[in-house]
C-alpha cells in the first residue's frame, strides 16, 4: 500500500484521454466542413464512430497500474511464464495471487481464466496465452491470437465488466511480429465494440515505448477519428480484415469440391467473367442485381443446365457480396431503431435474438438497408444453434413486413441461418398474423412452417426462454400485463 499521504501509484482508467479525444483528433476547417456531407468515394469497412472512439484509450506504461475493472495478464500454458507484464503483476498483486493461480490448472492457448486482483487497483485479472509464432504455422498463430483477444473481451461481457485494460498479449519471448499482432488486437477489439458496445465502457491498450509507435501508426485503421481519417487510412488496410467479429478469414479452409475430378471445368472462365460483371455492384444500392434471378436459376436446373452444386456455390458468392456490403455501409440509422438485438440463451443453451415488429417503420426506412443489417448482426450469431423472439405486439399496418421482403431475406441469407434456427417464437399474434404466417411458411417458403410457435402470453413464453434471458420493451411488459387482467376479470 502506498504510505499515508503519498500520491497512489494506480492510474484511474477515466482520467486518461480516450483515443477520440486525443491531440492527433483536432480537425482543421476542411476536416469539419468534410462531416456534413456523405463522401462519394467507397468507405472503409472501418467507419468513422465518435461513440467507439470514445471508449477506447491508448496509454504508455504499465498494464499493472490501472484502476479499472480488469487488466490482462500475458502467460504460458501453465501460467508461470517470467515477463516484464507478469512479473509486474505478480510483485503488485501480492502471494495470493500464485496461490489462486493454482487453482486453475493452467490455461490452453487462446483461452482467458479468471482471477481476483487482491492489490492490484483492478478488480480482477484476466489470464490469457498467446500463441508461439512460426511462419509456416501463420494462419494457426492468427486464429489463437485472435482467440486470446476475443476470449478475454467474452469473458469481460459475461461479467458484467464496464472497463478492461490490455497488455500487449503477443510477448517478444513467443516471436510474434508486432505490427501483424496489432492489426488482429485492434479489429477484433473494434469488431467486439460494434455488436456488444453497449456492456463495455472502456478498453485501455497498456504499451510500452517500443510498442506505442506501431499503435499509434494502425490505430486509425480501425478507429478513424474522422472521415478525412477513414478515407486515408483505407488503402493501408490488410488484404485480410476478418469476418464480422474479426476473425481472421483462411481461403485455404474452403474446400471445393469438382463434379469431375481431373476434368477441366468448361464454365470457369465465364463464371470468372460474371463474378467481375457483379462486383462492379459492390458499394452501390443495386441490391437486387447482386442476388440475381433465383426462379430463373431453379428453373435451370430443372432444365439439367444448372447443377445444385453450382447453384449453391453461386448462392454463397451472392451472401457474401451482401455481406462484404453490410460492413462496409453505415448503418447507424437501422441499428438506433433497437428493432433486433441479441438477449440471453433459452433452457437448451441456445443463443435468443430479438425483434421488436413495432420498431420497424416499414414506410419510413430503407428496407434494402435493413435486410443489410440484419446480415451484419446475424452473420456470427447464425454459425451455431439460435432461436427468434418476434414481437408482434401493438404493431400496426406501418410496421408490418410484407412477403416479399420476407421471402428476399429468406433466398439471400446463408444457409446455416436456416440450419441453425431452431425456433421462432412469434409473441402476441392477431388473427390476421396467423393467417399470413401459414400461407408464407405454406407457399413461399419450405423448412420454416414446423419451427413457427405462436405465444399468446408471456408466460407461455417462459416455458421455452426464462425471463431473466430476454430484455422486454417496456410496452410488452405492459400490455401482457394488460391481457392477464383481462383474462382474470372474464373468468
Amino acid at each position: 500500500m502506498d504510505p499515508l499521504g503519498a500520491p497512489s501509484q494506480f492510474v484511474d482508467v477515466d482520467t486518461l484521454p480516450s483515443w477520440g479525444n486525443s491531440c492527433e483528433d483536432q480537425l482543421d476547417a476542411s476536416e469539419i466542413a468534410a462531416e456534413t456531407y456523405q463522401e462519394e468515394t467507397v468507405r472503409s469497412p472501418f467507419l468513422y464512430n465518435k461513440d467507439i472512439n470514445g471508449k477506447v484509450v491508448l496509454w504508455k506504461g504499465d498494464v499493472a497500474l490501472l484502476n479499472c475493472t480488469a487488466i490482462v495478464n500475458t502467460s504460458n500454458e501453465s501460467l508461470t511464464d517470467k515477463n516484464p507484464v507478469s512479473e509486474s503483476i505478480f510483485m503488485l498483486a501480492g502471494p495470493d495471487l500464485k496461490e489462486d493461480l493454482q487453482k486453475l490448472r493452467g490455461c490452453r492457448t487462446g483461452e482467458a481464466k479468471l482471477t481476483k486482483g487482491f492489490n492490484l487497483a483492478a478488480r480482477f485479472i484476466i489470464h490469457t496465452v498467446g500463441p508461439k509464432y512460426k511462419s509456416r504455422y501463420r494462419t494457426a498463430a492468427e486464429s489463437s491470437l485472435y482467440s486470446c483477444y476475443r476470449n478475454v473481451l467474452q469473458l469481460a461481457k459475461e461479467q458484467s465488466m464496464s472497463s478492461v485494460g490490455f497488455c500487449v498479449i503477443n510477448s517478444a519471448k513467443r516471436g510474434y511480429p508486432l505490427e501483424d499482432a496489432t492489426h488482429i488486437a485492434l479489429r477484433t477489439v473494434r469488431r467486439f465494440l460494434e455488436i456488444h458496445g453497449e456492456t463495455l465502457e472502456k478498453v485501455v491498450f497498456a504499451v510500452s515505448e517500443l510498442e506505442e509507435a506501431t499503435y499509434q501508426k494502425l490505430l486509425p485503421l480501425y478507429f478513424p477519428r474522422s472521415l478525412k481519417e477513414e478515407s486515408r487510412s483505407l488503402p493501408y488496410l490488410p488484404a485480410d480484415i476478418g469476418n464480422a467479429e474479426g476473425e481472421p478469414v483462411v481461403p485455404e479452409r474452403q474446400i471445393r469440391i469438382s463434379e469431375k475430378p481431373g476434368a477441366p471445368e468448361d464454365n470457369q472462365e465465364e463464371e470468372d467473367e460474371g463474378l467481375g460483371v457483379d462486383l462492379s455492384f459492390i458499394g452501390s444500392h443495386a441490391f437486387a442485381r447482386m442476388e440475381g434471378d433465383i426462379d430463373k436459376q431453379r428453373r435451370l436446373i430443372l432444365q439439367g443446365q444448372l447443377s445444385e452444386a453450382a447453384l449453391q456455390k453461386q448462392h454463397q458468392r451472392n451472401y457474401n457480396r451482401w455481406l462484404c456490403q453490410a460492413r462496409s455501409e453505415d448503418l447507424s440509422d437501422i441499428a438506433s431503431l433497437k428493432a433486433l438485438y441479441q438477449t440471453g440463451v433459452d433452457n437448451c443453451g441456445r443463443t435468443v435474438m430479438v425483434v421488436v415488429g413495432r420498431n420497424i417503420p416499414v414506410t419510413l426506412i430503407d428496407m434494402d438497408k435493413a435486410l443489410l443489417y440484419f446480415i451484419h448482426v446475424m452473420d456470427h450469431i447464425a454459425v451455431k444453434e439460435y432461436v427468434l423472439v418476434y414481437f408482434h405486439t401493438l404493431t400496426s399496418e406501418y410496421n408490418h413486413l410484407d412477403s416479399d421482403f420476407l421471402k428476399k431475406l429468406y433466398d439471400v441469407v446463408d444457409v446455416k441461418y436456416k440450419r441453425n434456427l431452431k425456433a421462432v417464437y412469434f409473441v402476441h399474434p392477431t388473427f390476421r398474423s396467423k393467417v399470413s404466417t401459414w400461407f408464407f411458411t405454406t407457399f413461399s417458403v419450405s423448412g420454416l412452417k414446423d419451427k413457427i410457435h405462436h405465444v399468446d402470453s408471456l408466460h407461455q413464453l417462459f416455458s421455452a426462454i426464462s425471463p431473466e434471458q430476454i430484455d422486454f420493451p417496456p410496452f410488452v411488459l405492459e400490455y401482457d400485463a394488460r391481457l392477464e387482467h383481462l383474462e382474470v376479470l372474464y373468468t
